[in-house]
């Protein structure tokens, strides 16, 4: 004895389609960048940070990001330092968090990704030796003056 198994089938006129809301898609500012630099630089100068420069890469080809913030200090604890407040200032200002810190456990060169911006804290002897400046000499280059 065969089942015969019924199907049913709904006709176009009696479906009702559900409206949905779609949720405006939250934009940054064109500026959100230059904003979130300036409260990096601050955030280094707070902590004493020295010879900050900051490198615009957006002109050159292959570049992983749009600049690059570069600094030093004087002994381990001041580098965490700095991580520490910027990490700080530009979630409570700009409400980013960076996507990859790298660095943190030897604390003589550490790495801060936040997509657009690359910030290096260095050691004075770390900055020497690596010479990111050197590397990237094709970028425009803006030294901030100390405080």
């Amino acid at each position: 004895m065969a089942v015969k198994k019924e199907t049913k089938t709904k006709s176009s006129k009696n479906v009702a389609l559900k409206k949905t809301t779609r949720k405006p898609v939250k934009r940054k500012p064109k500026d959100s960048t230059a904003k979130m630099l300036s409260v990096i630089v601050d955030s280094i100068e707070d902590k004493k940070g020295e010879n900050i420069v900051v490198l615009n890469l957006k002109e050159l080809k292959n570049a992983m990001a749009d600049y690059f913030v570069i600094c030093q200090a004087g002994n381990k604890i001041q580098v965490d330092a700095i991580v520490r407040n910027i990490e700080e200032n530009v979630f409570k200002k700009v409400k980013e968090t960076a996507f990859s810190i790298e660095g943190k456990q030897n604390a003589e060169w550490i790495l801060m990704d936040y997509f657009n911006v690359v910030v290096h804290v260095f050691l004075a002897e770390k900055r020497e030796f690596y010479g990111l400046e050197n590397l990237w000499a094709d970028a425009q280059e803006e030294k901030i003056a100390a405080i």
